[in-house]
């Protein structure tokens, strides 16, 4: 879980700050830079599992291309920033496995990671400058002092774990004594650590560990590779799957139905039950779900039964409500654990059922003020929206907003930065570092996003008389024009 990112010199972020809570929708306009946001959370979940270069080439630039790997740096008209600093507080699992299959006990769950990652001069390779991992704190109580928002001690007693022994001592370090040393501390025990040449690491160390090492690291490796960015796909929900294939849901929603069949095989009729349930609040004409297993063919379908009782497969149905589905399946699967960030998930939702979508990411979230386990896992979701209907019913500690502000560099001159803004008497106003507070002109513009002002200066209004143009409708209008 995701409780703190801190970004500077990626893409348009520079000096970001940002605290999360177990859900957090981030309201902008259009081409703010809202998704630059979510690019930095998918790099940092692929530094965590792949070289360097690749890491890079996988978060793709504005015009969707992955070849210039300067496109990830802070720009200034022609100039690109040397070098993108990252620190990352989060909550990490207790317990998990490495790539070799063995076991990993974390010795503390609250930790803090940094990466630093320059350009090289010839602009063609990046080069590890600093990385460490340690303790956010080594008194679980004074974790009150880094997670703000609101939970139960339960909880909190829960996903935080720390042991006393050895805890003074880093996971990872670097040292600069002539050059740059990465030093990988045996889980936080002192001793001579394994130390590693930062000019010649194609990788970070944190993506290269074993459990037999460093069991705590490579549960930090775990956490930060289950961050993804998810984009459902209607064509990948549609398809049916083979037998034997993966049974968990993909970033694009494939093996949908692989995924239903597995928690069905644990408890048939109280999952399908829940599906419908949860379906029924987005369609009125959802009786059950099921899966077809064809065993001749060997495939899994997806299928949902109408009230007149007439069965549809998954190719039939609307994108919206796949889309929705896949939510559905998601907030009951125990193994649909980490970060989902989500861009626009009202795309294809009826205003109506914008609630009912709400709130099933809501569910997918853990639950802060309840018992962790299989019925309320560690999960965390970040969506982002430009949607007034989306915007007015997110509950407020829930909501950031993001814009572009223009800051002045002496070396760069003058630039735009995203920045993000809570409501006020929200748990953010109460964290340290302070957060701007957005101003009572800007929430306007989501509570009444068509202003008077603009319906009767409109050059389309003089040529059609539009809906919102009847008399009727004006009387409806929640909100008239409000100057500051």
């Amino acid at each position: 879980m995701l409780t703190r990112l801190k970004v500077s010199g990626f893409k348009n972020l520079v000096d970001v700050d940002v605290r999360f809570g177990p859900f957090t929708c981030i309201a902008g306009a259009n081409g703010v830079g809202k998704s630059n946001l979510f690019d930095a959370i998918r790099f940092l979940s692929a530094l965590a599992d792949r070289p360097l270069i690749e890491a890079a080439q996988s978060v793709r630039d504005e015009d969707g291309r992955t070849g210039d790997i300067r496109h990830l740096f802070h720009r200034v008209g022609d100039t690109y920033a040397q070098e993108m600093s990252f620190e990352v507080e989060m909550i990490i699992p207790s317990t998990g496995v490495d790539d070799f299959n063995q076991t990993a006990n974390a010795k503390g769950t609250f930790l803090r990671y940094s990466l630093t990652i320059g350009l090289q001069e010839d602009a063609a390779s990046l080069e590890l400058l600093q990385e460490d991992l340690q303790y956010v704190t080594l008194n679980k109580s004074d974790v009150v002092k880094h997670i703000f928002f609101t939970y139960q001690p339960v909880w909190l007693n829960d996903v935080i774990r720390q042991e006393k022994r050895g805890r003074h001592a880093p996971f990872i370090s670097t040292e600069h004594n002539g050059q740059r040393i990465i030093k990988q501390h045996y889980d936080g025990i002192s001793g001579k650590p394994y130390s590693r040449d930062a000019s010649k690491l194609p990788r970070t160390v944190l993506s290269a560990v074993n459990a037999a090492e460093s069991p705590t690291v490579v549960l930090a490796k775990r956490e930060m590779q289950s961050w993804r960015l998810l984009q459902l796909e209607p064509s990948s929900l549609r398809k049916p799957d083979e037998f034997g294939t993966s049974e968990r849901i993909g970033v694009d929603g494939a093996h949908l139905a692989a995924t239903l069949a597995r928690l069905a095989r644990v408890d048939d009729i109280s999952v399908y039950q829940r599906i419908s349930n949860s379906l029924a609040d987005l369609l009125d004409d959802v009786s059950s779900v099921a899966i077809d297993r064809d065993e001749k063919r060997e495939i899994l379908t997806l299928m949902v039964e109408g009230k007149d009782g007439t069965w549809h497969p998954a190719k039939s149905l609307s994108d919206g409500t796949l889309r929705f589905l896949a939510l559905a399946v998601m907030s009951l699967d125990p193994e649909t654990t980490g970060l989902i960030c989500l861009e626009e998930p009202e795309n294809g939702i009826h205003p109506q059922r914008i609630e009912a979508m709400l709130d099933l990411l809501d569910k997918i979230a853990t639950d802060p003020t309840a018992t962790v386990g299989d019925d309320n896992p560690l999960r965390q979701v970040i969506i982002n929206t430009h949607s007034p209907a989306v915007v007015q019913q997110v509950p407020d500690d829930s909501l950031l907003f993001a814009d572009l502000v223009e800051k002045i560099n002496e070396h760069e001159g003058i630039y735009k930065s995203l920045r993000f803004s809570c409501l006020p008497d929200t748990w953010r106003t109460g964290t340290p570092e302070g957060v701007n507070i957005i101003s009572r002109g800007d929430i306007l513009a989501y509570l009444n996003p068509v202003p008077l002002s603009v319906i009767s200066n409109s050059i389309y209004q003089q040529k059609y008389r539009r809906v919102i143009d009847h008399p009727y409708i004006q009387m409806l209008l929640p909100f008239e024009d409000i100057v500051e």
